[in-house]
């Protein structure tokens, strides 16, 4: 069985088990860790994380972060010139993140999600280089009343996250799930 399918089958196991309503944001956030190289193998099968969640008695709705960061440079009045000296736009990038998180409201008024509701956010890893996903996820996580499920491209070792491998992660208080198991 493949990686993808053991994560999922890591992933059916856990959301099956009955929710606690009384627990912090931070703790109703689940990551679905992967390595970065099955990250096309893992969308072409997101359908079946929303399955399993169906199944399992909760709603699902999916969030998508990987053009955000084109739409939000395009919408910038100089855009042009951040191409010319891309050094200059590491000062807008806190603007990045509440544009993000705007989206992500918007996202979650028009869809309504409950307390029994799974928000999956896939395309973190276009956030490398940009915004640490932790800044997403304690943005994110307070605005959904149900799960954030996060798909992270990376690894998770002694309580630490690393997103691709890239640079040194951080210590996070959600559930990690991956192929092998859920921690």
């Amino acid at each position: 069985m493949n990686k993808i399918k053991q994560l999922i089958n890591s992933y059916s196991r856990f959301i099956t088990i009955p929710w606690r309503s009384d627990v912090a944001a931070a703790q109703r956030v689940i990551f679905c860790i992967y390595n970065e190289k099955d990250e096309l193998r893992l969308r072409a099968r997101i359908d079946e994380f929303e399955i399993v969640t169906r199944q399992s008695g909760h709603e699902w709705i999916g969030f998508d972060l990987t053009d955000t960061f084109p739409k939000w440079l395009a919408s910038q009045k100089y855009a042009n010139s951040y191409f010319e000296k891309p050094e200059h736009l590491y000062t807008l990038l806190p603007n990045y993140l509440i544009f993000i998180t705007g989206s992500f409201e918007e996202f979650l008024g028009v869809h309504s999600p409950g307390e029994n509701s799974v928000v999956a956010l896939k395309g973190v890893g276009s956030l490398f280089g940009l915004l640490k996903v932790k800044e997403v996820v304690d943005r994110f996580a307070p605005l959904v009343r149900g799960r954030l499920l996060v798909f992270f491209p990376g690894s998770y070792e002694n309580n630490n996250y690393r997103l691709l491998d890239g640079y040194d992660g951080w210590n996070y208080h959600a559930v990690p799930i991956t192929a092998d198991r859920v921690f």
